[in-house]
């Protein structure tokens, strides 16, 4: 029925923002911009009608969430940079219909989700930022997913993209996009530092290991990339602990998936952590290779192994 046109991971930094505004740093994220820009034209050419935003600002401590409220309008500061986003006008439209089936398929696979389509929530800058330049026409409809999960296995977040595509798939009638608004390595520069690392990323140890996993992604090496995953949301400070880069690898087939990332806007440090814009080409893998559910709730992941 449905079908999953095109999948991204992108950044949202709220440097985009300030860069719009006269002052120093007016048009120093115009790449970053740029990026979203051509991802947003190219879901037009395809006929999206829906963006699933996989936000990695939207901290959730028990199940999953699927913002789908049919309108969302204010006035948006960050309460954790209200020094970089400040009074930002927004005004979107949901989907109602599509958060429900996704929320339905999730929990029919196993995974608990929890669709909020009559609520007052409005969602965060991870999903408010990209669809800024990628919607100012409300174009889209928008659908924000939690994807910063305190109390979630990377396993479940897996399955749960691969579910989400399922469930478009099978049950609806329309084409959407999927999108893991997240960072890299996301080790902010210690307090005071921040003018020093604008534009670089914490240390030499991190940009290297972000600049080999974007070797990966470009290479197609997504057996190693999914094996190393784990280990690698810990020890690179990964942004929601990398929920929303598994999500999106689920539904693209995680380790079966077979093709090779495009990157539009390439790597940047900002605040220390380290960001990107990437295509991630749709596949028709199966996703036979999403992982099991969790084997036993009484178990953790341990930082520095392999498990998910």
């Amino acid at each position: 029925m449905g079908k999953l046109a095109l999948a991204a991971k992108i950044t949202h930094v709220p440097s985009m923002y300030l860069s719009e505004l006269d002052g120093p740093q007016k048009g120093f994220r115009q790449p970053a911009i740029d990026g979203h820009i051509e991802i947003g034209r190219r879901c037009r050419e395809l006929g999206v009608d829906t963006i699933v935003v996989f936000d990695t600002h939207w901290l959730v401590n028990a199940s999953y969430h699927i913002n789908c409220g049919e309108h969302f309008k204010g006035n948006y500061t960050s309460g954790e940079l209200p020094h970089f986003i400040s009074n930002m006008e927004f005004e979107y439209d949901g989907n109602p219909e599509l958060g429900k089936l996704l929320a339905a398929e999730c929990n029919a696979q196993g995974v608990e989700t929890l669709a909020h389509d009559k609520t007052t929530l409005d969602p965060e800058y991870g999903t408010l930022v990209p669809m800024r330049y990628m919607n100012k026409d409300r174009h889209f409809k928008v659908i924000s997913v939690s994807a910063m999960c305190t109390a979630h296995y990377l396993n479940d977040s897996a399955r749960l993209g691969w579910a989400m595509r399922k469930a478009i798939e099978e049950h609806y009638d329309g084409t959407v996009a999927f999108f893991a608004s997240g960072s890299l390595s996301h080790r902010f520069a210690q307090n005071g530092q921040a003018p020093k690392f604008a534009t670089r990323t914490w240390s030499p140890f991190l940009e290297r290991m972000d600049h080999e996993v974007v070797r990966m992604w470009e290479n197609g090496e997504w057996d190693d990339f999914c094996e190393m995953l784990p280990e690698y949301a810990v020890k690179g400070h990964g942004e929601g602990f990398m929920h929303d880069t598994a999500m999106l690898l689920g539904a693209l087939g995680w380790s079966e998936y077979d093709q090779k990332a495009e990157v539009l806007t390439p790597y940047f440090g900002s605040s220390g952590t380290g960001q990107i814009n990437a295509v991630f080409p749709i596949s028709t893998a199966s996703g036979d290779k999403v992982p099991a559910p969790q084997a036993s709730v009484t178990e953790s992941f341990i930082p520095g192994s392999s498990r998910i």
